[in-house]
């Protein structure tokens, strides 16, 4: 099945978490695709939080969903986040984003994920590895965002991606 995963940072070495989740996952699938990485805001949560950095994956994987986000969850563990405020600093963020063209409404577990098509630090590095999965003019839409929504930057890839 092929699978998009977002990832994101804004605490600590940012990069080297990102890079060391990737590197997590391409154990499941050699041909991982990783799309640039782009710094953003954060949305919601507490003020005063550093930015994020953000990317996204896609591999082909036979594993399920709920596997998946089980994975998600040791990804973020082993990264020593802790969840304690909504929208929060955080280590590391990983979202299941699509998972083929499925719908799943789970407690827990909701795909596609219910507010990419919000979020300009989703909609940016999907866009770059399959421009097919983003809404049309995303950008113009997001633009006027609050809290900077709509305000992405590339600022390269993670090295060794």
């Amino acid at each position: 099945m092929e699978v998009f995963l977002g990832l994101g940072s804004n605490l600590g070495d940012r990069s080297a978490r990102l890079a060391a989740a990737v590197a997590s996952l391409r154990r499941l699938d050699a041909g991982l695709e990783v799309s640039p990485v782009y710094e953003t805001e954060p949305v919601g949560g507490p003020p005063d939080q550093p930015p994020y950095l953000n990317c996204v994956v896609r591999l082909t994987t036979s594993a399920s969903p709920r596997q998946l986000l089980e994975l998600a969850r040791r990804l973020e563990a082993d990264a020593g986040r802790v969840r304690t405020v909504r929208n929060g600093p955080r280590t590391l963020d990983v979202d299941v984003l699509l998972y083929g063209d499925e719908h799943i409404e789970e407690d827990d577990l909701v795909v596609p994920h219910p507010r990419m098509a919000e979020r300009a630090f989703v909609l940016a590095p999907l866009e770059d590895l399959d421009p097919t999965r983003v809404p049309p003019n995303w950008r113009e839409r997001l633009a006027g965002g609050p809290s900077g929504e709509g305000t992405v930057r590339r600022i390269g890839t993670l090295s060794g991606s």
